[in-house]
Order: C-alpha cells, then structure tokens, then sequence
C-alpha cells in the first residue's frame, strides 16, 4: 500500500462510524461527510465536508486527501423511500460514485477501493444466493446500487484502479437510523419503557426473512476485503442465516421491562417487500477468513441499550 491515510467517504453514517474508530486504531484517517452534517469526533480521524455530486469538489477534496486506500460507504441508503425520491436515490448511489472514481482516474491514483454494493440487486429467490445468482431489482434502490456497481467494477476493468465490491445485506446495531425497522422497534420499545410512549408498538410486515449481521461484524468484512479481496470482484457480506422481522422484535421485547402491544401499522409497509432475503457467504470466507463472530442476541440487547440512553437525552 502507499503512503497516505486511509480515506472513508460516508464516514458520518451508520456503518461509516463503526468502521472510523476501527481503522483509526491503526494509522491516519480522513472521514468524508456531506457538508451541515454532524460528525462524531474520533482520536486520529481528520474530517472534511465534500458534496459527492459537485465533481470538481471531490476532486480537490481526493487531492488534498491523498489516500493509500478508500473505502467507499457514502450513498442513499433507504429502500423504502428510493420509490419516492428515486432521481434522489440514483444520483446519490451512481453518480456520487462515478465522480471519485473520475477524480481517481484523473489524477491517475490507483490506490485500492472497497465500494459497498447490496444484496437488493439479486432477482428474488427461495435459495441462498450467491454472487452467481440473477440480478434483478425490483426497487429504485436496488437498481442505483446495480448501478453503482457496474460503474465500480469498470474502473478496475477500464483504469485499472483495484475496486472490491461488498454486495452488503442487512446489517443492524447501535447507531442505525430508526427509519430501518430494527432500531425502529428497539427506539419505540425503550421510549415505551420509559414512560414516554403509550404502550403500543407500531409494525411494518413481520413475516420477511432477512439475512442479518452485526454491522460491527460487517465493518470487519470490509477490513478483510480490503485486505485480501481479489480487485474486480463482488462479494456477499453476510451472515449465511435468514431472521424474521417477528424474531427480531420478540428478541428486542425480551429486554424490555415493561408488558407492550403490537399494531400493525399500514403506512410502515413497503409496496414491494420481497418475503427472503438470504446470502451465501462462501465467496467471502474463502478469499478473507472472515466469519461472523456477534450473536444476534447480543446485536439486540447492544440495540436496546443504545435507544435506552437516546430516550434519555430527549427533552421532556
């Protein structure tokens, strides 16, 4: 690797600040952000505001940044609402992505880059998939990370710039926005407990069966990609087992202290939401080692806790 510091661009996201304060561990890091957004400080991580979609803005910010390696987290990241904002959706996801690697190929850096794709690319299926499998998204959201990823893949095939890409599956922890159904419940069960919330949780559709990792457990495999990820490839990212959103929310109530009623809650459905969603991960542990090691019962219990201090920094 040359030298340089490790670049993170959505670095002030879910995933982004998990990964920030591992990478910071072991040498510099520059974390992008869009410009007005917060960001946590963090020991060892220099913070810069870049609009992806202003082109020349990116390519100062990647001179000036001059990383050994990028790991490329920024994007669009709601499925649900990509139906209603999907010019919004496809310009974060591909056209934020083309003007880094624009920016790479003028500036004729070659550094390593991880992008973070997704498992809604994959044409719904009952079986496991594997990064063999058809590729049909049925969401605005999926179509842009398809997107996305043929853009990544032909900088490799095109400039010769060393792309991996993570073609991530769900992943849930502290942090995760409540606009995801996880922390949606954990958020809604600790303002419950806390007296702050009338007794009755509101559900979106309980029967999908997503495969589900620790994002803590994700943020390694994208270290041990970028390690040891063959350039021009896509990988699974995650955990090999598929989890009701029914499983999810009884492991959630089990922490909660208080009796809470469930209501289905029709605005929280989505107009498609595919019934499985199941990865193979074999790809991914052949080429890196990595595994899995974060029970889900630990994710939810970490989950609750996080929203039991959130509940207690709101205002009256």
């Amino acid at each position: 690797m040359t030298p340089g510091p490790v670049l993170v661009t959505g670095a002030a996201g879910f995933a982004g600040r998990h990964l920030l304060r591992r990478l910071a561990l072991h040498g510099p890091v520059v974390g992008w952000h869009r410009p007005g957004d917060v960001h946590p400080d963090i020991d060892g991580v220099r913070w810069a505001g870049v609009e992806l979609l202003d082109r020349e803005a990116v390519a100062h910010a990647l001179a000036d940044a001059a990383p050994a390696a990028i790991y490329h987290l920024a994007g669009v990241p709601h499925v649900a609402n990509s139906w209603a904002r999907a010019a919004e959706t496809l310009e974060g996801n591909v056209v934020g992505t083309w003007h880094l690697i624009d920016a790479l190929r003028a500036q004729g850096r070659t550094c390593r880059m991880l992008v973070t794709g997704s498992a809604t690319i994959y044409r719904p299926s009952t079986a496991a998939l594997t990064e063999d499998d058809a590729l049909a998204p049925n969401t605005p959201y999926g179509t842009s990370k398809l997107a996305q990823e043929l853009v990544a893949v032909g900088a490799w095939q095109e400039f010769g710039i060393p792309v991996v890409v993570a073609r991530s599956f769900n992943h849930i922890g502290p942090l995760q926005s409540p606009d995801f159904a996880a922390p949606a419940f954990a958020r809604q069960l600790a303002l419950i407990e806390a007296g702050r919330l009338s007794p009755t949780l509101k559900v979106g559709n309980l029967e999908a069966r997503r495969d589900l990792s620790d994002v803590r457990d994700t943020v390694r495999a994208y270290e041990a990609l970028m390690a040891h990820g063959i350039a021009g490839r896509c990988y699974n990212v995650c955990s090999g087992r598929a989890i009701s959103m029914q499983q999810v929310l009884d492991g959630l109530r089990a922490h909660i202290r208080v009796p809470v009623t469930v209501e289905q809650d029709p605005a929280r459905m989505r107009p498609a939401d595919t019934p499985l969603v199941l990865g193979d991960r074999t790809r991914l542990t052949d080429d890196t080692g990595w595994a899995p090691e974060i029970p889900l019962e630990t994710t939810l219990e970490d989950l609750v806790d996080y929203w039991r201090t959130e509940a207690r920094r709101l205002p009256a």
